[in-house]
């Protein structure tokens, strides 16, 4: 068990302090009924172990929760005693809603007395893995295990969760977007990315996903957390630095205090690809220029 906690400046940190976990599940054992007491066991171990005073909050990563938590009030409460005196514990986990009949791929923010206290539905989903596209006319079934498709969240939300900042969720390859990652009428202060990189395996999968991370941070002047269920979740402060990592197929804790975002919103949050069209513009326009230039050059 790997755990980091000493590796930030401290005093450019003054955001409340988390604890995010990493348990390195198997993919092939992470749903398996006959796992799932000792998957929960090993999650609330590692949220709870050598565990500072100063933690407030606990994060667990992309369906950590291998149950519909708002249907189970038994298990619920059994995760929740994970979550520090007027904490949380934020995991990931499925929502279902039986009037039309939907399945979620969620955020909860759960409190020590095992209530939920808000939600979040992913809203960008993986075709053909979380759902098939134009199911009706094609005649095949997602990759990934279940026959139902999940059904997409309205979009990017900023939730505002007693004793954190306004924070805006990213769920798995929500954070590939650019400029899709935050409400822009309601603008957060940091961004919380929960995902489950096993698919990848031993791959270059999960480290694009963190250097896609660390670009999205980078873009909106926010720090962002990652909760990976086997790697790689890091803390990334609002320039892209990742600040504390756990290393792939690794299963510890970062102990981490949230660093600050910018003060003012970055040229892309303003400009948005704006940016990248007004380069190419000019990059064509110097080019059109040297190539009348030569040309004059040529016919004299």
């Amino acid at each position: 068990t790997a755990r980091t906690n000493s590796s930030v400046n401290w005093w450019s940190l003054t955001n409340p302090p988390s604890r995010i976990v990493q348990s390195n599940i198997p993919q092939r054992e992470k749903w398996a009924r006959r796992y799932r007491e000792r998957n929960l066991k090993q999650f609330v171990d590692l949220s709870t172990a050598n565990r500072p005073d100063w933690i407030t909050h606990v994060i667990w990563p992309e369906t950590a929760a291998t149950f519909f938590v708002s249907q189970n009030p038994v298990l619920r409460r059994a995760i929740a005693i994970v979550a520090p005196q007027t904490g949380l514990l934020i995991t990931g986990g499925p929502r279902s809603e039986r009037d039309p009949r939907r399945i979620m791929n969620a955020l909860y923010a759960i409190d020590g007395a095992g209530a939920v206290v808000e939600t979040f539905d992913k809203f960008h989903l993986v075709p053909f893995g979380e759902y098939v596209p134009l199911a009706r006319y094609l005649p095949i079934e997602k990759l990934t295990g279940g026959k139902t498709g999940f059904t997409p969240g309205p979009g990017p939300r900023t939730l505002r969760l007693p004793g954190l900042p306004p924070v805006s969720p990213l769920i798995c390859y929500e954070v590939i977007f650019p400029g899709a990652v935050t409400d822009p009428g309601d603008r957060p202060q940091w961004l919380l990315n929960l995902t489950n990189d096993a698919w990848y395996g031993v791959s270059a999968g999960p480290y694009q996903h963190l250097a896609q991370s660390r670009v999205r941070a980078t873009e909106e002047g926010l720090p962002m957390v990652r909760a990976a269920y086997t790697g790689i979740s890091a803390v990334i402060d609002p320039y892209g630095r990742v600040l504390q990592r756990l290393a792939l197929n690794q299963s510890g804790y970062i102990d981490a205090k949230l660093p600050k975002p910018i003060a003012a919103p970055t040229l892309f949050v303003r400009a948005g690809d704006g940016v990248l069209a007004g380069m190419v513009a000019i990059l064509w326009g110097v080019l059109g220029w040297v190539r009348r230039k030569n040309r004059r050059q040529t016919a004299q």
